[in-house]
């Protein structure tokens, strides 16, 4: 087993002192160290924003806003034995992302997807994303954002996504948990990271989420992450603020598995009426 610093560059991260992208950053890298991956088997692609970054502080690829998962299902396509995870903001992935990010989870790739969600764009300087919780007050919104946050885990498993879980930043046994377990999936993992920005959200804090995320072990005895049912009424009676795996259906078919090369014809695996 390697060390997470050699999943690292020589890049210093220029996040804020107190960023939870940080944890998420050395989260990832403990995962590929205990995995024991080559660098050269790894791909990381990033969007735009504070938490894309990571795309230039790892080993990977900084891609354009909301269009990381088009790039990332490109590399895979060409090259299904490597290891892909794909960074992205709340902003970058439920905004101008959301569109492929669906898709994506429909196609059911083996792709690793995690959101860095703090819940505001900090990288353009405070304005509502599509997180933001109703009343909060940014420069977009000086009266208070008037919309309630988008479900996104419930998007996810309505959208197909076979893989649902959610972490904190701050809880690092958790998040390495959690990314462990999405790696290991067959098939598209999603990952929603709750993240605090300590420079442009002054609602959701350490103490807020501290005080209003629960593990799903402590809520849920002997929950069955397989059913798909009862993770829709998890995410619904806990306003979708559970950490841990929500959903998780194995065996299902990925389109990564039959895009069309010299060997394989996309029409042998259509179904005919």
């Amino acid at each position: 087993m390697g060390s997470p610093r050699d999943y690292k560059n020589t890049i210093v991260p220029n996040w804020c002192p107190g960023c939870g992208d940080f944890g998420i950053q050395n989260a990832i890298a403990a995962v590929c160290a205990a995995k024991g991956w080559p660098n050269e088997d790894i791909v990381l692609i990033s969007g735009i924003g504070c938490s894309s970054r990571i795309g230039g502080y790892q080993y990977g690829a900084h891609t354009t806003h909301g269009r990381a998962l088009p790039f990332a299902q490109g590399i895979k396509c060409a090259n299904k034995d490597i290891h892909m995870i794909v960074c992205s903001g709340d902003g970058d992935s439920y905004a101008i992302g959301l569109g492929h990010a669906l898709h994506a989870m429909k196609r059911n790739m083996d792709i690793t997807y995690i959101v860095f969600d703090n819940q505001v764009y900090g990288l353009t300087k405070g304005q509502t994303s599509p997180m933001s919780s109703k009343g909060f007050v940014t420069k977009t919104t000086p009266d208070g954002n008037p919309l309630t946050p988008l479900d996104a885990p419930s998007m996810a498993l309505a959208a197909g996504a076979t893989f649902v879980a959610q972490a904190y930043a701050i809880d690092m046994k958790n998040m390495v948990d959690v990314i462990t377990k999405a790696v290991d999936h067959k098939g598209f993992s999603y990952v929603n990271i709750f993240t605090p920005c300590v420079t442009f959200n002054q609602f959701n804090t350490v103490e807020w989420y501290n005080g209003h995320l629960k593990k799903l072990a402590d809520i849920r005895e002997n929950y069955d992450p397989h059913d798909k049912a009862a993770a829709f009424d998890l995410l619904s009676k806990t306003d979708s603020l559970v950490l841990g795996v929500i959903y998780e259906e194995e065996g299902a078919f990925s389109f990564g598995e039959i895009v069309p090369s010299a060997d394989v014809r996309l029409a042998d695996h259509v179904e005919k009426p």
